[in-house]
């Protein structure tokens, strides 16, 4: 089995896809690398990829008032930027190669391809994007309800979330 393909089904995004849905995603994501310092994007830029990372690491982060904070580090086999496939906002947040990464880049047209090829696919595709933003979301909850009921956070609790 191609090493993509190995990669992808073990991360939770593509849980449960078949080997021929996997095939057909891996085909047409477009292979990207980005070298250490550099963004995939930034918060506020148009979105429509997700990304898929390969090897390197990507630091997630937000600005205010011209401060950065670290939201979360990802590795290889974490994926990033799923909400632009769901949402059409912009970014909410960027993505920082710390190190030199390769990822696979998943766009709109390539879901939609999935969706012409089998229906099914597509649809546990999506319900996995949803379960995974919906965990994102929990953790996030309960790291502002701990903050609201008055409970200081260490300053690299958000780092844990990948």
């Amino acid at each position: 089995m191609d090493e993509r393909i190995k990669l992808l089904t073990s991360m939770p995004v593509f849980g449960g896809m078949n080997t021929a849905a996997m095939e057909l995603l891996t085909d047409l994501a477009e292979p990207v690398t980005v070298p250490a310092g550099k963004h995939f994007f930034r918060e506020g830029e148009k979105s429509q990829t997700m990304y898929v990372l390969q090897s390197g690491q990507v630091e997630i982060y937000k600005t205010w008032q011209s401060t950065s904070k670290l939201l979360r580090c990802m590795r290889a086999g974490d994926c990033f930027g799923e909400m632009a496939l769901i949402d059409l906002f912009p970014r909410s947040a960027s993505a920082l190669a710390v190190e030199s990464c390769d990822a696979l880049q998943i766009t709109p047209s390539i879901l939609q391809e999935i969706y012409v090829h089998d229906l099914e696919q597509f649809t546990l595709l999506q319900m996995n994007m949803g379960r995974e933003i919906s965990r994102r979301l929990r953790e996030v909850d309960e790291l502002l309800f701990r903050t609201l009921m008055g409970e200081a956070l260490p300053e690299t609790t958000l780092s844990y979330l990948s």
